[in-house]
């Protein structure tokens, strides 16, 4: 594949990632959808935001797929893209659970990427720690408008 092509591809992901309901499920995954057990993620697939989880978890996973399949490159994939890695960070902790229950294959491309990344599973746990100060500074910053 060209690398012109390759940049056609980068620019059709980015385009879906605009489109309207995936932005808004773009924005509940990441600013509410902080599973700490596979009974939350449950609760999350069994409600009103089932779409938002697995429009998330699916297009990343699609996306993922494209780099593993060589349609676009590693290196060109990572340049543009770090999101993917706050999508895994929030299933990896239940990824067994998230197969046994749904399927073997479930997130497999998405996994393959990170694991295929230079430093990938290291960038996901320096992630995690960064958003647990994010929650953290965010639920002080409520709590204190909550006490005034």
């Amino acid at each position: 594949m060209s690398k012109h092509e390759e940049a056609d591809l980068i620019l059709k992901l980015y385009d879906l990632r605009r489109e309207a309901t995936m932005r808004k499920a773009r924005d509940w995954y990441f600013r509410d959808f902080n599973p700490e057990s596979m009974e939350d993620i449950n609760k999350a697939l069994f409600s009103e935001h089932s779409g938002y989880v697995r429009m998330v978890w699916t297009y990343w996973d699609m996306a993922a797929a494209l780099v593993n399949h060589g349609a676009i490159s590693l290196d060109l994939f990572s340049d543009t893209n770090g999101e993917h890695i706050g999508v895994f960070l929030k299933a990896e902790p239940f990824l067994a659970e998230i197969r046994a229950n749904f399927g073997p294959n479930y997130l497999v491309n998405l996994e393959r990427l990170i694991d295929a990344s230079p430093d990938g599973r290291q960038r996901v746990a320096a992630m995690r720690e960064r958003m647990k100060g994010v929650r953290a500074r965010l639920a002080a910053q409520a709590a204190a408008a909550k006490s005034n």
